[in-house]
């Protein structure tokens, strides 16, 4: 039997409605249990914010670490402790009005490490991306047929490269405002992919 197998890309566009910001709440002081103490206590100002605007289950702890600081000279001038943690909203809106209300209330304390936008649930784009990425193998194994001069026949194998979301919203931004109570999030759209090698009968 004759074979030919091609590797077929698709691609689905889906709006972002999940936003995860990761911050962490950080403290300065001359010993190890007082910078501990100020970081946890931002800390603990992150997570009562955080439940005002998403479910606590969606407020999440990520690390913890404390190391000696340095002045401008390169000497010694204490230690820093830093909490970092992740905050996920189903609404984008809310997560715009919480990173305001941290920055208010938790103050200099406060360090924003990164706001990402996501697809809560692939199913359906990934759907999507697998069937144009089957419709792009159909149509190349089709070319190199009719380049050989034969004719195309029934898949024999099938194999799923996978899906895959990019890893940033397309159009997504974060603008903050002049008022600390206004951050704007635009959620845009990312991109799921999908890759499919399918192996078809030349007759």
């Amino acid at each position: 039997m004759r074979t030919v197998t091609v590797t077929g890309q698709g691609t689905a566009r889906e709006v972002p409605d999940t936003v995860v910001v990761r911050v962490a709440a950080s403290q300065r002081a001359a010993g190890v249990a007082e910078a501990l103490a100020g970081a946890n206590s931002a800390a603990d100002e992150i997570v009562a914010v955080g439940r005002e605007h998403t479910d606590a289950s969606r407020i999440a702890s990520t690390n913890l670490n404390v190391w000696p600081a340095y002045d401008n000279q390169g000497q010694p001038s204490g230690f820093e402790a830093r909490h970092s943690l992740s905050i996920s909203s189903t609404d984008v809106q809310a997560a715009g009005k919480l990173l305001g209300e941290l920055a208010s209330r938790v103050g200099d304390r406060l360090q924003v490490e990164s706001l990402s936008l996501e697809v809560g649930d692939v199913s359906r784009a990934n759907g999507q991306a697998r069937a144009a990425a089957y419709a792009d193998a159909v149509s190349r194994a089709n070319h190199l047929a009719e380049l050989a001069g034969v004719r195309l026949g029934q898949p024999q194998a099938i194999a799923d490269g996978g899906g895959f979301a990019s890893p940033m919203a397309e159009g997504g931004a974060m603008r903050a405002m002049k008022s600390s109570a206004d951050v704007a999030i635009a959620p845009g759209e990312t991109t799921i992919s999908a890759t499919l090698t399918v192996t078809f009968e030349l007759v």
